[in-house]
């Protein structure tokens, strides 16, 4: 065995870590697209480390902390990226944005709650990630393919995680079918924000994925699931979410307090 290779953490260059290029986002409007995807797997990824240490197996404690790096990485990425256009840092981005000045979805927004919940919400945000990442890696953005194609394989684990628990809770107890149904109906008002055409969509032609060509393939992965697990897809009224415009639900200004709390308490902190 060759004694030639050392390899140290300190050697790690943050860019080797992250998906995408050095290169400084083409447009405005690029970078705030970037801010849409990054928000989404920031405040998803906060959601799911929540439950580290609460989960109700130690094997689930292990992979929703999994799940939750993961998105942590793709968030970092997309950060990074859309924070090149004014110079910001994907930190300064997280943690020192204020609630109107978020661009995430009411979906990844909505807490916790009990297994159920989380693993219904972790069903949509994950099936919808996945049509989106298949789309975006054929960007004609170079970052965003990038960014897509290290994405979705890990989406694709996500996804079939959030399924096999949905098959399990549906198909386990009188009270665990009660609750995944329950979940289900409280998550789904959320669905139609993600597939809503804005026009900063128009303004990027071949650099975006179009969201209202994604609800197909989410719909045809969802009422799959559903019907294997015999339940229906909710008859639940879309919600007036407006996330994409900084207008979030009420939980999350919580949610956020608690994020960014050490940062803003001790900026520039280190260990």
């Amino acid at each position: 065995m060759s004694h030639d290779v050392h390899v140290s953490v300190e050697e790690l260059r943050l860019s080797d870590e992250l998906a995408g290029g050095e290169g400084r986002a083409p447009s405005a409007d690029a970078a705030e697209y970037a801010l849409w995807l990054g928000d989404d797997a920031l405040i998803l990824s906060q959601q799911l480390a929540g439950w580290i240490s609460r989960a109700p197996e130690l094997e689930e404690d292990v992979a929703l902390g999994n799940i939750a790096l993961d998105l942590l990485g793709h968030a970092r990425s997309l950060l990074r990226y859309a924070g090149t256009w004014d110079d910001r840092s994907e930190d300064d981005l997280a943690y020192f944005r204020d609630e109107p000045d978020f661009r995430c979805a009411w979906i990844v927004q909505q807490p916790n709650g009990d297994f159920a919940q989380t693993i219904a919400r972790q069903l949509i945000a994950s099936t919808y990630m996945y049509e989106l990442y298949s789309v975006l890696r054929t960007s004609t953005d170079e970052t965003f393919a990038a960014i897509a194609a290290k994405s979705l394989k890990e989406v694709d684990y996500h996804r079939d995680h959030a399924v096999q628990w949905v098959l399990r809770l549906a198909g386990g107890t009188e009270l665990s079918r009660e609750k995944m149904i329950r979940a289900l109906g409280d998550v789904w008002p959320y669905v139609d924000e993600l597939f809503r055409d804005e026009p900063l969509i128009d303004r990027l032609e071949g650099v975006a994925a179009r969201p209202s060509m994604l609800r197909a393939g989410f719909d045809a992965v969802i009422q799959t699931v559903l019907a294997e697990a015999d339940l229906e897809v909710p008859a639940a009224k879309a919600s007036r979410a407006g996330g994409r415009h900084g207008s979030h639900a009420t939980p999350f200004g919580h949610l956020l307090a608690e994020m960014q709390v050490l940062a803003r308490r001790h900026p520039g902190a280190t260990w």
